[in-house]
């Protein structure tokens, strides 16, 4: 265990291309929304270049860019910690990401093809795999390749802009009842499925509210370290 908590093999490697102030931007987002640093955990500057290999600078510039977006609260004379959301910050999120993703849903049900319904069984039979294995991490990311495949369906580039302001909130959201939502979560994705390969704009725009409804339920829910 590194000592700022991340676990071993957790810490991204840094790609080349880009300036670096955005690389190392992108890891420690990486890193806040995969929950390997965790709410309220104490961010030192010198050990989180340590671990990401680049001087200090280039970790100071983006945890204040993290700040200024929400993810990083900056404390006078005590430092940088990751934001410990409220639970009436998780509920708006998570209320406008059931007013986008049902909407996409429909969508996805008017405009789908075989191809699309193809690649939305394909992701799900991944998912359930990672599920079985109690691969936590890949399940998050499995199913949030899901439903951006649900939006990319959708065809409707303004509504698929906007999601993606939210999408990293959601997996950060999602990431601590993934385990808990486990098997039924893609359950009720290949009744989605089905909904969508039906072109049964309705059906999907319910099933899709009403899974999202159980994840906003399910963080609620969840127990409190």
């Amino acid at each position: 265990m590194l000592s700022t908590g991340l676990p071993q093999g957790a810490v991204p490697k840094l790609e080349r291309p880009g300036p670096l102030r955005d690389r190392v931007y992108e890891a420690l987002l990486e890193l806040i929304t995969t929950r390997a640093l965790q709410p309220g955990q104490h961010l030192v500057e010198s050990e989180l270049a340590g671990h990401l290999g680049v001087s200090r600078q280039p970790v100071r510039e983006a945890l204040q860019r993290l700040n200024t977006e929400g993810w990083v609260d900056l404390r006078p004379a005590q430092g940088a910690f990751v934001h410990e959301p409220t639970e009436e910050e998780a509920d708006q999120l998570l209320t406008v990401r059931t007013l986008l993703e049902a909407e996409a849903a429909r969508l996805a049900a008017a405009n789908a093809g075989s191809a699309g319904i193809s690649a939305l069984e394909a992701l799900c039979a991944e998912g359930e795999q990672a599920v079985e294995a109690d691969d936590v991490d890949a399940a998050v990311a499995l199913n949030a390749r899901f439903h951006t495949k649900i939006m990319d369906l959708a065809g409707n580039a303004v509504l698929a802009e906007l999601a993606a302001q939210v999408d990293r909130r959601v997996r950060w959201y999602y990431t601590p009842v993934a385990r808990r939502r486990g098997h039924q979560s893609w359950i009720e994705h290949r009744e989605l499925i089905a909904a969508i390969a039906d072109r049964d704009e309705q059906r999907a725009t319910r099933l899709m509210r009403e899974h999202t409804e159980h994840t906003r339920r399910s963080y609620h829910a969840r127990p409190r370290s």
